[in-house]
């Protein structure tokens, strides 16, 4: 049973399908009739102008970042932002942009005042801010949906100042079935949107930046620059359109996220944070390590997230026979790690 993260789910037989028989071209010339398709679709589903199916997230994320600023700008983000914390100093290795972190609230919630205040005006002595970066889910957070007001006051926040707004949605989709609310809701305030297909969708590959069409105009150059100009590459999108259908099917990893935060919290030694959407944060008296270890050898594998804090992520490969096995692999992991 593995619960380390929701991309380590295996395609479907539809997914398979549909990368066998997926008619391709050269994206690189614009020429896959499946990516073309995939991008248009996905386009549709955010309400946004045009889209980028692009290999993974963070390239989409670090693409959006280049394609936004100038070298020497700097940016705004939430200090444990995806951005900023996991993607391995992108933001100045790929873009050569400085970061500016904001502390947000206990779920990561960056405020209309922090906008302000960390906001920096271009000047003979400073780079001056450019781009405000949000996220949706947030992931360190442990999968917090954050509202569609939460997300509109940053970014007019962000539009006093001139600043672009991107939005980090890798899980957007876990976000807006949390929440109730259709995904356009949750892109309208933003200038840009990242979201994966390899998460809670299913897909064995690749991901989508959208966004206004000069933009994604621009930021198809960027991808290239980046390495990620594929060819046939309709063969890893066809079972993107496919994920792109199992949008209804998240709000069932969630209540399998609730069953097991609801289990894990009667065992002794464990801590477990409320989840909103699909990732399970739990802390541990003994190291996270120690836990882990007793967990795997009772065939259950989880994230370390911190020195005594797990992660545990639900997904489509995750039923609720396996949420009531892991729980009780936890308490006899607990009971051996004494």
């Amino acid at each position: 049973m593995d619960f380390r993260s929701d991309t380590v789910t295996r395609p479907s037989e539809a997914m398979r399908e549909a990368a066998r028989d997926a008619d391709v071209g050269d994206d690189v010339y614009a020429e896959d009739p499946t990516v073309n398709e995939l991008e248009r679709r996905a386009a549709d589903v955010v309400g946004t102008e045009a889209a980028l199916y692009v290999p993974s997230g963070t390239m989409g994320n670090q693409v959006a970042i280049r394609t936004h600023t100038d070298r020497g700008d700097e940016l705004l983000c939430e200090v444990e932002s995806h951005v900023y914390k996991w993607e391995l100093g992108g933001i100045a290795q790929h873009s050569g942009v400085q970061a500016r972190t904001v502390a947000g609230d206990e779920r990561g919630v960056i405020t209309p005042e922090q906008v302000h205040e960390g906001y920096v005006p271009e000047s003979g002595h400073r780079p001056g801010t450019s781009l405000l970066c949000l996220e949706n889910t947030h992931n360190s957070k442990g999968g917090t949906a954050i509202a569609p007001e939460n997300i509109a006051a940053a970014a007019a926040a962000a539009r006093e100042h001139n600043l672009a707004v991107h939005l980090d949605g890798a899980r957007l989709f876990n976000a807006a079935a949390a929440l109730g609310v259709d995904a356009s809701a949750l892109v309208d305030p933003v200038d840009t949107v990242l979201f994966c297909l390899s998460k809670g969708l299913g897909a064995p590959v690749g991901s989508v930046l959208a966004g206004p069409s000069d933009f994604i105009e621009r930021a198809r150059r960027t991808r290239k620059l980046f390495g990620g100009g594929m060819r046939q590459a309709g063969m890893v999108a066809a079972p993107g359109l496919c994920a792109l259908e199992n949008r209804s099917r998240l709000a069932e990893d969630h209540e399998h996220a609730r069953a097991l935060a609801d289990g894990l919290a009667d065992i002794d030694r464990l801590t477990v944070h409320t989840p909103e959407t699909n990732i399970v944060l739990v802390d541990t008296e003994m190291p996270a390590q120690t836990f882990l270890d007793a967990l795997a050898t009772e065939g259950v594998r989880a994230s370390e997230f911190g020195t005594h804090q797990v992660r545990f992520c639900t997904h489509w490969d995750v039923d609720e026979t396996d949420v009531a096995e892991a729980v009780a692999a936890a308490e006899r992991a607990v009971a051996a790690a004494v």
